[in-house]
């Protein structure tokens, strides 16, 4: 006798494949109804039932269809993050901590990727509302204007980090690179450094390293009234450590007599501080060298890079239980966190 697997035409399938929410009952020895229910509202379910639906669940593979859920409830249990870059270990961090509150409460992160590019970011916006997520975090306070009717016409809750803004689109938390860099520019000179140069990557669509430009111009206009403020700026350069050594060499030809050199980024000082070496620069001596982001490598480096430490595990928590809030309509005590910055004063500066 043939036995079913040698029938020709009948393909075999794939463990949990084409499993529904009846076998499940069957296995427990309960209604579909029950399955449903402890599967939409698990509290509504005693935990013995809950039990033996899961090892039911977990016997014959069974995937909840989501989709299906979501139609009926008007609920995703989603929530979308978008990001500027992958690369950069802060905003992970901050995601991180973001997805950990989400991930309590039962939600899934949708993740997206701008490349500091407003037209990629409408795109992305674009395809992630597509799926119908139940909110939205987004790192930066700078978009298109298609993208900020995007987000108003979605009528989710939203959430803006990493920047400060007096015109949020729904919800922010953040701090002001702008004010973190007088604080770092004022330090400098109660140090006694008087030639001081900012030095930077500035991409296109990089508005945290221009504020940090503005903040530091701004510094020194106060405290240098009658002296033009020393930029050194470069949007033709990847943001790395190869290009922060590069920098320095740029400030050694333009300002030969600079005592000090504010850094947009961590990743660009620590360059400068290996090249610095290189050349036999004596830091702090006669270069004073400063960073942004206090990335872990800085307290690492010799001499220990002096550097501004932004929150970013508090902004992905602050930025997770606003959206909490919004998604659930709870009326928030804030709707505006500014978690502030930390001056790390280190060996360079």
């Amino acid at each position: 006798m043939t036995g079913e697997r040698d029938q020709p035409g009948r393909k075999s399938r794939r463990k949990g494949a084409g499993v529904t929410m009846a076998d499940v009952a069957r296995a427990a020895g309960v209604s579909m109804q029950t399955v449903s229910r402890a599967l939409r509202f698990p509290e509504t379910v005693t935990p013995d039932t809950r039990k033996l639906i899961q090892t039911a669940i977990d016997k014959t593979h069974y995937v909840h269809n989501l989709a299906a859920s979501h139609l009926a409830s008007s609920k995703s249990n989603t929530v979308a993050a978008i990001i500027p870059t992958l690369s950069t270990s802060v905003f992970a961090e901050t995601i991180q901590h973001f997805s950990e509150v989400l991930h309590a409460a039962n939600y899934q992160i949708l993740l997206g990727n701008t490349d500091y590019d407003a037209a990629r970011e409408e795109a992305v916006l674009r395809s992630l509302l597509g799926r119908r997520p139940d909110g939205i975090f987004l790192i930066g306070t700078h978009h298109s204007r298609n993208s900020i009717m995007l987000l108003k016409r979605a009528a989710i809750p939203v959430v803006e980090g990493w920047d400060m803004t007096e015109k949020p689109i729904d919800r922010l938390v953040g701090f002001s690179n702008n004010a973190a860099m007088i604080e770092m520019a004022r330090h400098l000179v109660l140090r006694g450094r008087r030639r001081i140069v900012f030095a930077g990557v500035l991409r296109k669509g990089d508005s945290r390293a221009a504020e940090r430009r503005n903040g530091f111009v701004d510094a020194m206009r106060t405290l240098f009234p009658q002296e033009e403020p020393r930029l050194c700026l470069a949007s033709d350069l990847p943001l790395d450590m190869a290009s922060g050594a590069l920098l320095l060499a740029r400030v050694r030809d333009a300002f030969a007599d600079a005592d000090a050199i504010m850094f947009s980024s961590d990743i660009l000082a620590s360059g400068a501080l290996l090249e610095s070496q290189r050349r036999a620069i004596p830091v702090p001596q006669t270069l004073a060298i400063t960073g942004f982001g206090d990335f872990e490598m800085a307290r690492h480096l010799i001499p220990s890079l002096t550097t501004v430490a932004v929150p970013a595990a508090d902004i992905g928590r602050e930025a997770g239980r606003l959206l909490l809030a919004g998604i659930e309509g709870d009326p928030p005590l804030q709707t505006r966190i500014d978690v502030g910055f930390t001056l790390m004063i280190r060996e360079s500066g």
